[in-house]
């Protein structure tokens, strides 16, 4: 009896610290769009603070790349497709749509991935959605009308909440991929392996979008303003990079190897809360009364949609968190 008891809090105690890392990196992704945006406004372009972000955290990553250099090998398209989409994708249409529209509206778009990837699983994979993930699809749907206030004829900058949207198609891109040999068993890639050369990867496709050699690197000497307050710009660019990124990930991986994916996919929409309420106190960014009803109803749809999603076993995985809890699902496995 003492050594069940035993396993049993080693188990608990587990989970708890699993639980502490899904939020901890759910805070850490959360911040990244708040960090960012003063940036932005204080004179980078968003697509240079993309490449900063993404290549900082790459040049960091850069030993667990080494350490899983046989990945280039065995996965290359996993790799590209990962750093294209998952990586540079997500991030460059993320931060240019905050450079347009508030960093909470942006990231509620954002969150419309899970139905869309319903919807590859439907039309393109021809597999059954059932009835509990279409209302799901269907809650998002409204959520977003909401959110974006269709009724003001849409008020908000139309690119912005186009860019947001390009986000959210890239993270069903990210999903798709993270699909890719997740029922390998042993064989399956590791995850943190993967997310260190989608880095690399993502950096050098935004080395050759971005051109950071164009790049006004006297901002980051200087100060930024959080809603009038003074920020030193290379303290809002050392959390993008060490927290939002690195530690982000990092904590997300390690969450789910504590964690089931569809915990950690719950604990996944803290971000969109975390990000918006960062927004509200730290920019100044306040949202109306039907659009924080709209981001709940979003939130609502996203979680329906990826806890209902279908899958023939555990180890196939379709719409279960965000993209990095997704991709560490494989984790399990490895």
């Amino acid at each position: 009896m003492p050594v069940r008891m035993s396993e049993s809090s080693q188990v608990s105690r587990g989970k708890g610290v699993g639980l502490g890392l899904a939020i901890g990196s759910a805070i850490a992704f959360g911040g990244s769009g708040v960090a960012a945006k003063p940036l932005i406004e204080a004179g980078l372009d968003p697509l240079h603070v993309v490449w900063l972000r993404v290549a900082g955290a790459a040049l960091v990553m850069l030993p667990l790349a080494v350490r899983h250099r046989a990945l280039l090998r065995s996965r290359p398209a996993l790799l590209a497709g990962f750093g294209l989409f998952g990586v540079a994708g997500v991030q460059a249409f993320y931060f240019a749509s905050i450079s347009r529209i508030p960093v909470g509206v942006a990231l509620l778009v954002e969150y419309f991935a899970p139905a869309l990837v319903l919807g590859w699983v439907r039309f393109v994979q021809r597999r059954p959605v059932t009835r509990a993930a279409a209302l799901g699809v269907v809650l998002a749907v409204g959520g977003l009308a909401c959110v974006v206030e269709v009724w003001s004829g849409l008020s908000f900058d139309a690119l912005g909440l186009f860019l947001a949207l390009g986000a959210a198609f890239c993270q069903v891109g990210y999903f798709v991929l993270s699909d890719q040999g997740s029922d390998s068993g042993e064989a399956a890639p590791d995850p943190l392996g993967v997310i260190a050369y989608g880095l690399l990867v993502g950096a050098a496709v935004l080395t050759f979008v971005a051109r950071p050699w164009n790049m006004d690197w006297s901002v980051l000497a200087g100060t930024a303003h959080m809603d009038g307050t003074p920020v030193a710009a290379a303290l809002l660019l050392a959390w993008i990079v060490l927290v939002a990124t690195v530690v982000a990930y990092v904590a997300g991986v390690l969450s789910v190897r504590r964690l089931s994916p569809q915990v950690a996919g719950v604990v996944a929409c803290l971000e969109a809360v975390i990000a918006t309420v960062l927004a509200w106190f730290l920019l100044g960014e306040h949202l109306s009364a039907p659009q924080i009803v709209g981001g709940a109803v979003v939130l609502a749809g996203a979680f329906i949609a990826q806890s209902s999603a279908p899958a023939k076993s555990p180890a196939e995985p379709v719409a279960s968190g965000g993209p990095e809890r997704e991709l560490s699902a494989r984790g399990n496995v490895a």
